[in-house]
C-alpha cells in the first residue's frame, strides 16, 4: 500500500485515495475481528498497523534515489526474514515500475466502487 500511495499521491484525487485507504483499513479491521480479538485489542492493533504504514511510506518516499543497500536496510528494519532481502528489493522495484505504467483507476476501480 505504501508504494501505491507514493506513486499515485500526485496523480489521483485525495478523495479517491482516501476512499481506497478507508476500504483497506476496514478490511484489516475486519480480519482482526474475525480472529476473535476484543474492541480494545482491535483499536490497539489498528493504531499499530496505521503507524507502521505511515512509517513505511516515510521511508520509501525517496525510494528511487536510494541505492540497493539502503533499500535492503528498509526491509531489514520491517521484516523478520533473515535473508533474501535483495529479492524484496527486486520485487518492489518491479512493483513500483508496474504501478507507474498503470493508472490508479485501473488498479482500484472495483474497490472504490464498493
Amino acid at each position: 500500500m505504501g508504494f501505491l500511495f507514493k506513486i499515485y499521491k500526485n496523480d489521483e484525487t485525495k478523495e479517491n485515495l482516501q476512499n481506497f485507504f478507508d476500504y483497506c483499513i476496514r478490511q484489516i479491521e475486519l480480519s482482526i475481528r474475525e480472529t476473535g480479538y476484543g474492541d480494545a485489542t482491535i483499536n490497539k492493533k489498528m493504531k499499530e498497523y496505521v503507524n507502521l504504514l505511515f512509517s513505511i511510506i516515510d521511508k520509501i518516499n525517496d525510494w528511487e534515489l536510494k541505492d540497493n543497500q539502503k533499500k535492503m536496510d528498509i526491509f531489514i528494519n520491517y521484516l523478520d526474514d533473515g535473508h533474501n532481502f535483495d529479492n524484496y528489493v527486486d520485487y518492489f522495484e518491479k512493483y513500483r515500475i508496474f504501478l507507474t505504467k498503470n493508472s490508479f483507476n485501473n488498479l482500484s476501480k472495483d474497490i472504490i466502487t464498493l
